[in-house]
C-alpha cells in the first residue's frame, strides 16, 4: 500500500499507473468526494484505490472498506442471483413466468417469459397503483403490494423500457416464490459470502459505522441540468434528459414507488433488501462479485459459474435504439446491461450494471476485466463522466 498523492491511497500495478493518475484528477478538480476503485484483470487485482471523506461533515476519510450505496447497480447484483438460479434447474428463461407464480398470469401476463420480464420487454415499467419507499419496506405491505404486481397490466403496445424500479420489486417476488428464499439471501449464501465480497443486500446495523453519507444531486439542480442537456442536445445525457421531461411513462417509471435519492441511503431502505437500488458495496466488493464472470467462471480452483452461462450474456438479447425510458440506445442479457460500444467498454461482450449518479460494476470476459467502482457525490447524469473516463483510462492500460 502507498499514498498515490495525498488525497489518494491503494496501489495500482505498473502498467495500470494511468488509471491512478485518472483517479486522482477527479479528486484535485473537485469532482470526487469520496469514491473507491477496483479492478482484477486475469483473475489479479491490478487496482485497488481509494481516497477523499466518507463524511465531508465530520472529516470522516474514505477508507478501503467504505460501503456506500450504489443504487441500480444492485439490478446487476440480482441478476447474478438470477442466473445462478437458472443454471441450478429452479426456472427457465423462456418460461412463462406464470408457470412459476401462477398468479402473475392475470391482466393479460399469461405470456410473458421470465427473460422477458428481466430484459426490460415485458411492458412492466411503470405501475398503476402509487406506492412510497417507506410502504415497500413495510413487511405488513409485502402481500397487498403482490396482489397489485399480480393485477398489473402491461402496457401496449409492449416494447423495450427500462423497468428502472420495476425490474426489482418484480424479481424480489419472483425470487420468493419460483425459488423458495429472499433473493438477498440466496445471493449471499450462493454468491457473495463464498467469494467473500464485501457487498451486502440488506446491510445490516453491525456495518453502518462504515456506510459513507451519501451527497446527492439536489432535485432542483438535477433538473436544471437536464433542462439545459435537452435543449443542446447532441448527446446521451440531451436524449435522457428529453426522455425523462416529456413525462409519461419515463416520468412514471422513475418515480414510482416514490422516494428521493437520500432515501435509499436511510437506515429502513438499506436494512431491507430492495433488488433494484439499496445495495451497499465497497469497490473492492464489486469488482470480486463480477470476477468469476471475468474469468470464464473458474477461479481459484473453483467453478463459479458455468462457462456456458457466461457465453449466453456476451451476445445482447434485447436492444433498441431509442429506449421508452431512458431514452438512448440500451440492451439487456438475462438482467445484465448491454451498452453501445464505447460507453464502459469497446467489447460487445461486456456487461453489468451502473448506478444512477456514477456507481459501476462491469465485467468484460473478452478483456478478463472485472470493475468495481463506489462514490458519494453522485452525479446528475445517468452516465457519469467520471465512470467513463476510468474505465477509458482502464481500456488503454490493457
Amino acid at each position: 500500500m502507498r499514498e498515490i498523492n495525498g488525497v489518494v491511497t491503494g496501489h495500482c500495478a505498473p502498467a495500470f499507473e494511468r488509471v491512478a493518475r485518472q483517479f486522482s484528477q477527479h479528486f484535485n478538480t473537485g469532482q470526487e468526494v469520496g469514491a473507491g476503485l477496483c479492478v482484477y484483470h486475469r483473475g489479479e487485482m491490478v487496482v485497488d484505490l481509494w481516497g477523499g471523506y466518507a463524511d465531508p461533515d465530520t472529516g470522516t476519510p474514505w477508507r478501503e472498506d467504505t460501503l456506500s450505496v450504489v443504487f441500480s447497480v444492485t439490478k446487476g447484483l440480482t441478476a447474478i442471483a438470477l442466473n445462478l438460479a437458472a443454471e441450478r434447474g429452479i426456472f427457465a428463461w423462456d418460461t412463462p413466468v406464470a408457470r412459476y407464480w401462477p398468479e402473475f398470469g392475470q391482466g393479460g401476463k399469461q405470456s410473458i417469459t421470465v427473460r422477458q420480464l428481466f430484459n426490460h420487454q415485458a411492458g412492466l415499467a411503470v405501475l398503476s397503483t402509487p406506492l412510497t419507499l417507506a410502504q415497500y419496506c413495510d413487511p405488513q405491505q409485502r402481500l397487498s403490494i403482490r396482489g397489485m404486481l399480480e393485477q398489473q397490466s402491461p402496457a401496449a403496445p409492449v416494447a423495450q423500457a427500462y423497468h428502472a424500479l420495476t425490474f426489482g420489486i418484480y424479481a424480489d417476488h419472483f425470487f420468493d416464490i419460483a425459488c423458495g428464499e429472499p433473493v438477498g439471501a440466496y445471493l449471499h449464501r450462493e454468491w457473495l459470502d463464498p467469494l467473500q465480497a464485501d457487498v451486502f443486500m440488506g446491510t445490516p446495523a453491525s456495518e453502518d459505522h462504515r456506510v459513507a453519507k451519501l451527497l446527492p444531486v439536489k432535485n432542483g439542480a438535477r433538473l436544471r441540468h437536464m433542462l439545459w442537456a435537452a435543449l443542446r442536445g447532441g448527446s446521451t445525457e440531451a436524449n435522457v434528459a428529453r426522455s425523462v421531461l416529456r413525462g409519461g411513462i419515463a416520468r412514471q417509471a422513475l418515480t414510482n414507488p416514490a422516494g428521493d435519492m437520500a432515501e435509499y441511503n436511510s437506515e429502513p431502505a438499506r436494512r431491507h433488501s430492495l433488488p433494484w437500488a439499496s445495495a451497499t458495496a465497497t469497490a473492492r466488493g464489486l469488482a470480486r462479485a463480477y470476477l468469476p464472470w471475468s474469468v470464464g467462471g473458474h477461479w481459484q480452483g473453483r467453478e463459479w459459474i458455468s462457462p456456458a452461462t457466461i457465453e449466453q450474456v456476451k451476445s445482447r438479447q434485447s436492444w433498441s435504439d431509442r429506449d421508452l425510458v431512458l431514452g438512448k440506445a440500451l440492451g439487456w442479457s438475462q438482467g445484465f446491461v448491454k451498452e453501445e460500444r464505447g460507453v464502459f467498454s469497446p467489447n460487445p461482450e461486456s456487461f453489468g450494471h451502473p448506478g444512477i449518479g456514477g456507481p459501476l460494476g462491469w465485467c468484460d470476459p473478452k478483456a478478463q476485466l472485472a470493475i468495481g467502482y463506489t462514490l458519494n457525490r453522485s452525479d446528475w447524469r445517468v452516465r457519469s463522466p467520471r465512470a467513463l473516463a476510468l474505465c477509458a483510462a482502464i481500456y488503454e492500460c490493457v
